[in-house]
């Protein structure tokens, strides 16, 4: 096992001096970390009431490709993300 001295060093300078050290690994981390948000998938008749339309208004505009819907079994489902990317602005 290897032995690490500090000479010239008390204590008290050493948690000074660790204690920036870390705080300043922490900070650089930080600049760069960018949390990854999990998929959320909504069903038809959670599309529907978040735009208050009808079910068969989600099925029409899945149906022109306006949105993107995903399936597993006979279950339809839609990334939250995909529908808000659907939105476009309106020039008025």
């Amino acid at each position: 096992m290897k032995k690490i001295q500090f000479i010239g060093c008390n204590p008290e300078q050493f948690q000074k001096k660790f204690n920036e050290s870390v705080k300043i690994q922490l900070e650089e981390f930080l600049k760069h970390y960018k949390p990854v948000q999990p998929s959320e998938y909504l069903t038809r008749q959670q599309v529907a009431k978040m735009f208050d339309v009808n079910i068969c208004t989600v099925n029409n505009w899945a149906n022109a490709g306006k949105i993107r819907r995903l399936g597993i079994g006979s279950r339809v489902y839609f990334l939250r993300s995909d529908i808000e990317a659907s939105l476009k602005p309106l020039d008025v």
